[in-house]
């Protein structure tokens, strides 16, 4: 009788893949040397599809994400939705599609784990992106052109289309691998991020959806890296938008008076520009970094009489207002601000008010900074770290993020959100024109993601103290 042997064994001999070992189920006789080649041969065949995907392809497919036109107040949703889709067929990945708003599709994506039990990890990306001053740009916004430098010019390149289309490429190739998750991963592409989110993140946050997913950690948009570490965010600065209103007895365009309503506006914009100053020399100093801060940029400034050629310009107005972008750090004190605001930028003394057209929580409900922790009572930070380092990165200190993102609705539950886009030796762009992101760091920010995804769904833990979700 020939001895025979499972192939399964000859494979893990001469080949070792994976995913092989467990799609082959047949023995052969193993009857000399002369019946070997051809088993080799064999194996290069089936392993050959599993080879490393060709970079121009990869490449290829963020382009036509790119070229998708999300921009705000407009955007084509519906189209990224599809796009979305078809890329999750394509893996595959279980897919869904809710639209919590008519008309704005949050897009979730599944990778079952072998361990459903564990809370999952959520890659988040938000599908929106800003309108540009197309004569600002040298290159169609929404053309994705790639020029002799490897650059690839388009709205949404940092902002953040980068990062949703790295998390698909990432759980792309881990697939191909071979690679099993021990915990699920969901990628979610979600609407309405760059005009608040509310009726993106926000309606996800509130929902069952959310809530059957059973998340753990979500990883959202970070910033490029203008040096070799990649940056990290734990919190994030809540926008306040002030309208600050003064309001006076109109007046000849000849006469000099007290209290009339520009007078009155302009020495509230003398106050606030000195607490401005004062805010940004601790950065430029290095006291502080800029997420640190209070920052304000004036958004507006309005007053005057309209006149079918312009302004009356022999009438001094009875109104002036200015509008504000205040961004206030998590570890500020809001009530110190608001009396600020109230005693010194727009005093009643003076005939003025104000008004808060957006004022984000600074705090949770129980009064505490809406902040992910970054010591060891969160996991998640050091296996980021860990993930960052075996895909031979660097990555700076915690920080908080300087504007606003998604994230704030998911710490708001009690999730562990950090803000993460591997961006590194790469000016910072999102919302400026000419926005772009070289081609070779778009693929190194993959192998991030891939070690990353690894080190964060390979980890079991101990989920009964995954206390983190006592707020869902």
């Amino acid at each position: 009788m020939v001895p025979t042997r499972p192939l399964s064994e000859v494979v893990s001999e001469f080949c070792g893949h994976a995913l092989l070992l467990r799609m082959v189920r047949i023995h052969v006789v193993i009857g000399g040397v002369g019946r070997l080649v051809p088993l080799l041969v064999l194996l290069s065949a089936l392993s050959s599809p599993l080879a490393a995907e060709d970079p121009s392809l990869i490449i290829s497919r963020f382009q036509e994400y790119l070229r998708i036109n999300t921009a705000q107040p407009k955007p084509n949703y519906r189209q990224a939705a599809d796009f979305i889709l078809a890329q999750a067929s394509s893996i595959p990945l279980e897919s869904k599609s809710f639209e919590f708003v008519d008309g704005k599709p949050v897009v979730i994506l599944k990778w079952p784990g072998t361990n459903p039990r564990l809370p999952s990890v959520m890659l988040y990306s938000h599908t929106d992106v800003v309108p540009v001053e197309q004569s600002k740009w040298d290159h169609p916004a929404f053309g994705a052109h790639v020029d002799q430098e490897g650059r690839i010019f388009a709205r949404g390149s940092q902002d953040m289309k980068c990062v949703g289309m790295q998390h698909l490429e990432a759980v792309r190739q881990l697939k191909r691998s071979g690679f099993e998750p021990v915990r699920t991963v969901y990628i979610v592409f979600s609407p309405d991020e760059e005009i608040g989110g509310h009726d993106g993140a926000g309606k996800l946050a509130e929902s069952e959806v959310l809530r059957e997913m059973n998340v753990g950690v979500v990883l959202d948009e970070g910033l490029a890296s203008p040096n070799e570490k990649y940056r990290a965010f734990y919190g994030e600065r809540s926008p306040w938008w002030l309208v600050i209103k003064a309001t006076g007895a109109p007046g000849h365009g000849a006469k000099l008076y007290d209290n009339a309503a520009p007078e009155n506006l302009f020495k509230s914009i003398e106050t606030i520009w000195r607490f401005r100053t004062s805010q940004f020399d601790m950065v430029k100093a290095g006291l502080k970094a800029e997420g640190e801060v209070i920052s304000v940029n004036m958004a507006f400034l309005k007053a005057g009489t309209p006149s079918p050629t312009g302004f009356v310009m022999n009438l001094q107005p009875s109104e002036a207002e200015a509008g504000f972008d205040v961004r206030v750090p998590p570890i500020a004190d809001p009530v110190s601000l608001e009396r600020r605001i109230a005693e010194e930028w727009a005093p009643i003394s003076r005939n003025m008010t104000f008004e808060l057209k957006q004022k984000i929580a600074v705090h949770d409900h129980h009064g505490k900074p809406i902040i992910t922790a970054t010591d060891s009572s969160n996991p998640w930070w050091a296996l980021l770290e860990e993930g960052v380092r075996k895909a031979n990165g660097l990555i700076g200190k915690p920080e908080i993020f300087p504007a606003s993102t998604d994230c704030r609705y998911f710490r708001l539950l009690g999730l562990p959100a950090i803000g993460f886009s591997p961006m590194a030796n790469t000016p910072i762009l999102l919302h400026d024109h000419n926005e772009h992101l070289d081609k070779a760091e778009y693929l190194k920010g993959i192998k991030v993601f891939e070690s990353i995804i690894k080190t964060y769904t390979s980890f079991v833990g101990d989920s009964s103290k995954e206390s983190f979700r006592d707020e869902l």
